[in-house]
């Protein structure tokens, strides 16, 4: 029963994480966050270890628990892991099942109407959502985990970004075409596309941090 408490809390947590309301720097008081969920110090120590676990927090020595604060290093390893995971989903798009394939346009759909609401956060998670789903298209429980992981650790590097709008809007065009190549069965140009859209992607986030911390 703690586990599974423990479990529900770091969910919670790591939900929190992701849409950035807990963003990088922020301490996690055992005593507030006690009080609010209701639950004993040591369940919250076991969400905290299970978080820590998937790289979303870290142990300061005397300091207690913070979320964590990535580097450019972190963000390139990142993007390098998600082109692997996420180009297999690309290549087995062929044979995906269309509950899968209609996961991606919906994705992207998503994406625009938040976009036209002016509601860049939910834009943002939006967007990970569409590569969550690029990546199921492989059809492997193994990989959808491995990604859940990456893209919760990821939504630690969008915080630098100065704008949210000017970061994800040229991305949404590139989201549709390549959900595009995709309907169209152009799996290997969709896969040279992601290619270069990882890259991208992976030298703004970078570049802007290495302009923050100069």
């Amino acid at each position: 029963m703690a586990r599974s408490t423990a479990q529900r809390i770091a969910d919670g947590l790591r939900d929190r994480i992701e849409r950035g309301v807990l963003p990088p720097g922020t301490r996690l008081s055992e005593e507030a966050l006690g009080r609010e969920l209701e639950v004993s110090r040591n369940t919250l120590r076991e969400a905290f270890r299970l978080l820590l676990h998937d790289n979303l927090v870290e142990h300061r020595l005397n300091r207690g628990v913070f979320v964590r604060v990535l580097d450019p290093d972190d963000v390139t390893d990142i993007y390098r892991m998600r082109a692997a995971l996420e180009s297999a989903g690309v290549r087995a798009a062929p044979q995906a099942a269309p509950k899968l394939r209609e996961a991606v346009s919906a994705a992207v759909a998503e994406a625009e109407w938040a976009a036209d609401e002016g509601d860049w956060s939910e834009v943002a998670s939006a967007d990970l959502r569409f590569h969550r789903a690029l990546a199921a298209l492989a059809d492997s429980a193994r990989i959808d985990t491995a990604m859940d992981r990456l893209l919760a650790e990821l939504r630690l590097a969008f915080h630098p970004m100065p704008s949210p709008r000017r970061f994800h809007q040229p991305f949404l065009v590139r989201n549709r075409a390549l959900e595009r190549l995709l309907a169209r069965g152009e799996s290997a140009r969709a896969e040279a596309e992601l290619a270069r859209y990882l890259d991208d992607a992976c030298r703004l986030i970078t570049g802007t941090m290495r302009e923050v911390h100069r």
